[in-house]
């Protein structure tokens, strides 16, 4: 079974997070929620606290399949702010594992250089975060091994993609039909 990693710091999007945790595991995957704070619980932008499965300094990331950032302010900031993660995602990046960024958490990316030459989307005002990407503007862009969208309308589609990536367009078209998603 697939683990992927959704990672939340202080002032995340609740819908952004909360969609794509959802969705995930409705489609089977072994969703691990981290902490990025000294305690598991983490306020999200709209005073939504949500109680994490595991601190940041506990997960073994050689057991994880894939990282996610949901967005919101200053959640993005925060998580782009955290040396251990960033070193976390350019060693996924440069094993070529999967990475997945929505709304403004792709500056997380963009801020690490590896967003140069793919095509990207962000939430709108973050597109000079997104240093040397091809911004489309699109809702969700897969670009090679990382997948970015636009913003909380959009998380489920989002989440979809993740699905999509891993267990083919099959399921995730039958996922969204059965959430009445599609």
């Amino acid at each position: 079974m697939k683990k992927i990693a959704v990672h939340l710091a202080d002032g995340f999007e609740e819908i952004e997070a909360i969609s794509i945790i959802d969705v995930l595991r409705r489609a089977g995957f072994d969703v691990t929620v981290v902490s990025m704070n000294k305690s598991m619980e983490v306020n999200g932008a709209h005073e939504i606290t949500v109680k994490a499965d595991a601190l940041f300094e506990d997960l073994d990331y050689d057991n994880i399949n894939m990282i996610v950032l949901p967005g919101g302010m200053p959640g993005a900031a925060n998580l782009k702010a955290h040396s251990g993660l960033r070193e976390q995602i350019l060693n996924f990046n440069d094993m070529k594992k999967p990475l997945a960024a929505i709304c403004a958490a792709p500056m997380v990316f963009g801020n690490l250089g590896l967003l140069k030459e793919k095509k990207a989307t962000c939430y709108p005002g973050f597109e000079e975060e997104l240093h040397g990407a091809i911004i489309t503007g699109e809702a969700v862009e897969e670009a090679e091994n990382i997948i970015t969208g636009k913003g909380a309308g959009v998380a489920i589609k989002f989440a979809l993609k993740i699905v999509e990536k891993f267990k083919g367009k099959d399921v995730a078209d039958e996922l969204a039909t059965k959430m009445i998603a599609d």
